[in-house]
C-alpha cells in the first residue's frame, strides 16, 4: 500500500482540500486513518474513536491497565487494582452537549473513579478529570427511559469535593505522543 505524505501548516494541520476528494476516497481514508491508529496502539476497536482515544490517553497519563473491551463496569486498572471507568465526549458545533456516555449498575460500585474527558471538535483535550464513585453517585441523574444513569461533564464537576483535573496530564501525553 503507498502512502501520500501530507504537508503541515505551522498549527500542524495537515494541507489538503477535503472538498475536492470524492466521497468513496473519503471513506478510504478514514478507513485507513482507523487501521493507523489501531497499529500504533492509540484505538482497540473499529468503533468511533473517541471512548478509545480517550482510553488511551488517560491509561497513559494514569499509567493504568486496561482490561479486555468486554470488562463488564469499568475499563481499568492501576497499581492497586482501584477501578476506573472511562467515558468521553467531543464536542462539535452542531452537537454541544456534554453528557458522557450512560452507566448503567451505577449502585453496584463496578468502578472507584469515573474518568471523563471532553474533546473539542479536532480531537484536542478540553478538560479531563477523575471523580470519585461517591461524587458521581451524587451528581449523576438517573434516566428511567434508558435505564442508566447520565452526567454531564460541565466545567462546574471540576469545582467538586472528590473530582481532580487532570486536563494538564492528559496534555502532557499527546505532546510526548507528537
Amino acid at each position: 500500500m503507498s502512502r501520500t505524505i501530507i504537508m503541515a501548516d505551522r498549527h500542524n494541520k495537515p494541507n489538503v482540500n477535503l472538498k475536492s476528494i470524492l466521497t468513496p476516497k473519503l471513506f478510504s481514508l478514514y478507513a485507513d486513518l482507523m487501521k493507523e491508529l489501531a497499529e500504533r496502539g492509540i484505538i482497540r476497536s473499529t468503533n468511533n474513536p473517541v471512548a478509545d482515544y480517550a482510553e488511551y490517553l488517560v491509561s497513559s497519563a494514569l499509567h493504568l491497565k486496561l482490561k479486555q473491551k468486554s470488562t463488564a463496569g469499568y475499563d481499568a486498572v492501576d497499581n492497586n487494582k482501584r477501578r476506573y471507568e472511562i467515558k468521553a465526549r467531543r464536542l462539535t458545533p452542531k452537537n454541544k452537549s456534554t453528557q458522557l456516555s450512560a452507566m448503567r449498575n451505577l449502585k453496584q460500585k463496578k468502578f472507584d473513579y469515573l474518568v471523563g474527558v471532553r474533546f473539542r471538535e479536532d480531537f484536542t483535550v478540553e478538560r479531563a478529570v477523575v471523580i470519585r464513585h461517591a461524587t458521581v453517585r451524587k451528581i449523576a441523574k438517573y434516566n428511567k427511559h434508558t435505564n442508566a444513569w447520565d452526567l454531564h461533564l460541565r466545567d462546574s464537576v471540576c469545582c467538586l469535593r472528590g473530582v481532580v483535573d487532570i486536563t494538564d496530564r492528559i496534555a502532557d501525553v499527546v505532546r510526548s505522543a507528537s
